[in-house]
């Protein structure tokens, strides 16, 4: 844990979010990893006050 940064998801519950959705879980789990670096990167970012959008 970091004051002021964002380290990641919860992959077990975002997992647990896909099957409750329907979602098919092996997809899921091969795809949030990625999508989780980008929000992390994006959400550090505008905490520090870089607005790249």
């Amino acid at each position: 844990m970091i004051p002021g940064a964002v380290l990641g998801w919860d992959m077990g519950a975002a997992l647990a979010l896909a099957q409750a959705l329907g979602i098919d879980t092996l997809i899921a789990a091969e795809l949030l990893p990625e999508i989780e670096a980008v929000m992390v990167r994006k959400l550090n970012e505008q905490m520090e006050g870089g607005h790249d959008d």
